[in-house]
């Protein structure tokens, strides 16, 4: 019997190795940013909501903005509600998230931009016939709140939250409002510029009050996705950004959305941060 060499074993090996490394993936092309796919909070006005066709508000114009102004391909992409916007952010399918607040545990599959884009206070919000005194944090123990799945709220809240308070969540926040109508819960949380929003459009104002002081000031921030290879672009879009925020666009955008806000989102009364 014929017994092949051990240079013909090697020349056969490196045959092998050769083809496998036409017909393999190329994945230094699969590592490439072809286009930003931009998401957001569906259910989050005048910042970013879904009306029916589309992801639009103040956070996506900027953003899209942004890109633009760089060239960078992009696709604003409506994947559900926020938990599930976080998810794909994960996993890198969706690569940037407009905007978000900061905080520890989304640093770890985020990198935030340095730039913030605006102020987003969070409220306390109660039915008027069954509010209650309320100073700061401490005055929510005991109590039964709600949030919307996947809402942070920054300044340390979400800690207190986590220690603290009886909290159930529900994936859009109007449910919650339905919750606090039928007695279910005793407050929600979120935000003071969508909860009011909601409230006029649906003119439940003469219902439901937010509470003062807020919860948090925190700002909202543009965040990329680690996973995703467009994490790179971010010194650029950081770059483009602190452009905007110097002849005053990323305030003016802010506004032009704010025609449905029958409130100042300038100067909010009473706007010390709750404790």
């Amino acid at each position: 019997m014929h017994t092949p060499s051990c240079a013909t074993a090697l020349a056969v090996f490196t045959v092998l190795t050769a083809l496998t490394a036409l017909t393999a993936p190329p994945t230094v092309q699969a590592a490439d940013c072809s286009k930003v796919v931009i998401s957001a909070d569906s259910d989050y006005a005048p910042l970013h909501w879904y009306d029916g066709k589309r992801l639009t508000g103040a956070s996506i114009e900027i953003a899209t903005r942004a890109l633009s102004a760089l060239n960078i391909p992009y696709e604003v992409r409506y994947v559900g509600p926020f938990h599930r916007v976080l998810k794909e952010a994960e996993s890198g399918e969706v690569a940037m998230v407009s905007s978000l607040k900061n905080t520890p545990e989304r640093q770890q599959y985020l990198a935030f931009a340095s730039v913030p884009l605006f102020v987003n206070p969070i409220a306390v919000f109660v039915a008027r016939d069954k509010h209650f005194a309320y100073a700061g944090w401490k005055d929510l123990v005991g109590k039964r709140g709600a949030i919307t799945l996947g809402n942070q709220f920054g300044g340390g809240f979400d800690e207190f939250l986590r220690d603290h308070l009886t909290i159930e969540t529900a994936q859009k926040f109007y449910m919650n409002f339905t919750k606090l109508d039928s007695g279910r819960i005793d407050y929600l949380i979120t935000g003071y510029y969508n909860g009011m929003i909601y409230l006029n459009q649906t003119g439940q104002t003469d219902r439901f009050m937010p509470l003062r002081p807020f919860v948090s000031e925190s700002d909202n921030y543009i965040a990329m996705s680690r996973a995703s290879p467009c994490v790179k672009l971010l010194p650029r879009i950081n770059a483009q950004l602190e452009a905007m925020q110097k002849r005053g666009e990323l305030r003016a955008v802010l506004q032009s959305f704010e025609t449905d806000l029958r409130i100042d989102t300038a100067n909010p009364a009473d706007g010390d941060r709750a404790r």
